[in-house]
């Protein structure tokens, strides 16, 4: 994978040479007075410190080029990393029909040779030595797309939960329009269920 520099967000604008400063007569800071203007400035201000924590985090990415997919929910890289998509879970391979059409769906939105970006999260690797990621084919959020497409339900380990809102809202529109394998019964038997023996 071919690491890139972590993205800089510029969020507090310099002040330009030359602008005005608050006026003070004695200890009364007449720019602080609760006029209208004032107090849309505080609105903004407000606004933007609520965004900071977004604004002040690096989010790294690196790229890859995709050699195969494994699963629905997992793919290699011609650099030989093994890539498990965060948040997302797909029926396994041993579950015949419904985990090949989750196989094809994946391999469809990521084939082979195409070049797509990781995205990591707190935890970057699982206890099998799998890279985990947000995968990013232009601007589709792949983790995200096979939820919204019935391939994969909802599958959320913390600390890894950036986007755990908009995948929870992915499988709902999924599971409410009969999408994939929704339609099929083929989360009848969730592959985490299906891992523990239960059916």
């Amino acid at each position: 994978m071919k690491e890139t520099g972590k993205p800089r967000q510029y969020c507090h604008p310099e002040r330009s040479e030359g602008s005005p400063q608050p006026s003070v007569v004695g200890s009364v800071h007449y720019s602080l007075l609760p006029t209208p203007h004032s107090l849309r400035v505080l609105t903004l201000l407000g606004s933007l410190v609520l965004g900071a924590s977004a604004c002040s985090q690096d989010i790294a990415r690196s790229q890859c080029v995709v050699s195969r997919v494994v699963d629905g929910d997992t793919f290699y890289c011609e650099d030989g990393t093994k890539v498990r998509l965060i948040g997302i879970d797909s029926p396994e391979l041993d579950q015949g029909i419904v985990a090949t059409a989750a196989q094809t769906a994946l391999a469809e939105m990521i084939p082979d040779s195409s070049s797509v970006w990781l995205e990591r999260d707190v935890a970057p690797i699982d206890r099998y030595g799998r890279t985990l990621a947000y995968v990013w084919a232009g601007e589709i959020l792949v983790n995200e797309r096979m939820l919204e497409r019935g391939w994969a339900v909802l599958f959320t380990i913390p600390p890894n939960v950036r986007y755990v809102d908009r995948f929870r809202e992915a499988e709902i529109r999924a599971r409410q329009g009969g999408k994939g394998l929704w339609e099929s019964g083929g989360f009848d038997c969730a592959p985490q269920a299906h891992r523990r023996g239960e059916c």
